[in-house]
């Protein structure tokens, strides 16, 4: 079950609001506890035996954050973070360890949903405590909250545990905050079913075909539209989050700030994912020395984070190699590029940054090493394009308007115009705002109702 599903919208969600506010406030822990069951059943409604591991894991990092809170010793820190990545390693990565060691008739165990989330939130539990960030909660049920919370527990954001410790333990669920959590609901809704299920059809097709049958158009019609539908499926979903966090009172960390007008690699990573990208840096690029140790140690520094960044999105090459890819454009800028491009005009900084990620994107998607070295074949025109499909066949009727409106988008352009008619109209633009929300909830359904095309890109990550 995911956000944008009819189940979730009209059963799932409802059900759970109108139990979780039949408690009063003053009931804390029993709102908690509502709140923990109706996310360990969302968890199992796809996952099914797989909740008493996470059960499990919940009651390992109580134990261990609640003694390394009275006594905070490397070793006892050090185990805890072991037995986090242990599940993660057997759960992801087994499966391309038997491949790499010739061992490829063992398939290794099924992927465990969210494994990649709900461990970095663990990891940080166990990390804040013991850098005294913050106190361990009061009970079991809090600790399992923080986990396996439904809104984040799949795909983010990651939630850092001294962010959210006390709204755990006491937050206020207020009207204006239920209001809010609507508009950031519906706002990732459209973005994941109206923007991303959309441009998903194009760019699956595309890069279904023999990518030495495309021609250059084609090519590079996928890989936009498949950067673009990466984009709203993922920042569409973590906003449904952070929308879905507001309703029950908790504040969620932004995850996407318009990443595409970025003017350089490392600006783009200051706005997508932007929670991963925090993670990475404070609980291991900082402790491994960052950029206190020299130029050379801050360049292998780089490195190993975003190799671990693109092993994270998944267990393949084609991850790696996508990690090595932005950790090579980061050190390029760190050994003078960035200079460059702070004194060139904005709009060229932001073109080589679309070009380097949209590149990466190609290898992100890409099947294998091969499939990708084809396909940046035909982007550069070196195919056959006679008797290849026209750009109509890949997109479609209407399919130009929504690419249009998806580019349009991923800037801060209507945000700027919205916050204009806020200030002409403040009555008026709340009225429409709350119009156009409706509006686009009521397109959501409709296309949920008619289409059975609603892929989730970071279930497999």
């Amino acid at each position: 079950m995911v956000f944008s599903s009819i189940p979730f919208l009209f059963y799932f969600l409802p059900f759970l609001l109108i139990l979780y506010f039949l408690v009063p406030k003053r009931l804390r822990l029993v709102r908690n506890g509502v709140l923990l069951a109706a996310s360990l059943l969302f968890y199992a409604w796809g996952e099914g035996v797989f909740v008493g591991l996470l059960l499990g894991l919940t009651v390992i990092n109580h134990v261990i954050g609640s003694v390394l809170a009275r006594r905070k010793t490397k070793a006892l820190l050090t185990l805890g973070i072991i037995v986090n990545l242990t599940g993660l390693a057997w759960y992801k990565y087994a499966g391309f360890a038997a491949d790499i060691f010739g061992l490829s008739a063992w398939q290794g165990p099924e992927l465990l949903l969210g494994i990649s989330f709900f461990t970095f939130q663990a990891i940080s539990f166990l990390v804040d405590i013991y850098r005294s960030k913050s106190d361990p909660p009061s009970n079991w049920f809090n600790s399992a909250l923080y986990i396996c919370a439904f809104p984040q527990l799949i795909a983010g954001p990651i939630v850092r545990y001294h962010t959210i410790a006390e709204q755990i333990e006491q937050r206020d669920e207020s009207v204006d905050s239920f209001v809010e959590g609507i508009r950031y609901f519906v706002i990732g809704l459209s973005q994941k079913v109206l923007l991303a299920n959309t441009l998903g059809q194009t760019s699956d097709l595309v890069f279904a075909q023999q990518a030495d049958s495309l021609s250059l158009a084609a090519a590079w019609l996928g890989a936009i539209c498949f950067s673009l539908q990466l984009y709203f499926d993922f920042a569409g979903y973590s906003n449904m989050a952070i929308g879905l966090g507001r309703f029950f009172g908790f504040k969620f960390p932004k995850n996407f700030d318009f990443p595409y007008i970025s003017a350089s690699v490392q600006e783009f990573w200051r706005r997508w994912h932007i929670t991963l990208s925090q993670w990475f840096r404070d609980y291991l690029y900082i402790p491994l020395g960052g950029n206190r140790k020299g130029r050379l140690r801050t360049y292998a520094n780089l490195w190993i984070v975003f190799l671990l960044c693109g092993l994270w999105h998944g267990a393949a090459w084609t991850f790696v190699i996508w990690g090595a890819w932005h950790g090579l454009f980061l050190v390029i800028e760190r050994l003078g590029l960035e200079r460059v491009l702070k004194a060139v005009p904005k709009p060229l900084g932001i073109l080589y940054t679309l070009m380097a990620v949209m590149l990466g994107f190609v290898i992100f998607r890409a099947e294998n090493m091969g499939h990708a070295m084809s396909y940046f074949g035909a982007m550069v025109g070196l195919n056959d394009a006679e008797g290849s499909a026209g750009l109509d066949f890949f997109i479609g009727d209407g399919g130009w308007g929504v690419l249009l409106i998806a580019v349009l988008c991923a800037t801060p352009i209507f945000q700027t115009v919205l916050a204009g008619g806020t200030r002409m109209n403040a009555n008026l633009a709340t009225l429409l705002g709350y119009a156009g929300l409706m509006a686009l909830f009521g397109l959501c359904v409709i296309m949920l109702s008619g289409s059975a095309y609603n892929p989730f890109l970071y279930f497999r990550f």
